[in-house]
């Protein structure tokens, strides 16, 4: 009998056990809740969150970028005074500071496209294709001019 009992008891047990539980309130646990995977976690990491703008064209102005003061054990170039040295060095980055100002200056400047088209007069003829000179292209000034006897390096084989 008490084999019995105890056999009726398992079963019952391991029924219920597969039984769908009549609580449908689950308790909170942070495993049921919704969580972000782990490469949408990686990939919304912004790196530049904390300050947003150092990254851009132009940022260089806010940046305490500067030449370093010359020490007494600082390297001069023989025949220069730690003076003259420091004039040249502070110079070379004005002149570094004011192309990059000006190259700032330029971002972002485009020439619409289509006002090209209408000033070439591509829109309405084709005139200007019998300029066998250009075609219609734009000439670039360019910094070698290799168009004569007189730029050709001295190794050039003279005709």
């Amino acid at each position: 009998m008490k084999t019995s009992a105890l056999i009726i008891a398992a079963s019952l047990a391991s029924a219920s056990a597969f039984a769908p539980s009549s609580n449908g309130a689950r308790a909170a646990t942070e495993l049921s809740a919704e969580k972000k995977s782990f490469f949408r976690t990686i990939f919304d990491m912004d790196l530049f969150a904390p300050k947003a703008d150092q990254n851009d064209y132009g940022a260089r102005k806010g940046k305490n970028v500067k030449v370093g003061e010359l020490s007494s054990n600082s390297y001069v170039p023989a025949g220069l005074t730690r003076e003259q040295f420091d004039k040249i060095r502070k110079g070379e980055a004005k002149k570094k500071a004011d192309n990059y100002a000006r190259n700032v200056a330029k971002a972002g400047v485009f020439e619409d496209y289509t006002e090209f088209y209408i000033k070439r007069g591509t829109d309405l003829n084709q005139e200007w294709k019998k300029n066998k000179n250009t075609l219609g292209h734009r000439m670039a000034k360019t910094k070698y001019d290799w168009s004569g006897d007189n730029d050709k390096p001295l190794w050039a084989k003279k005709k």
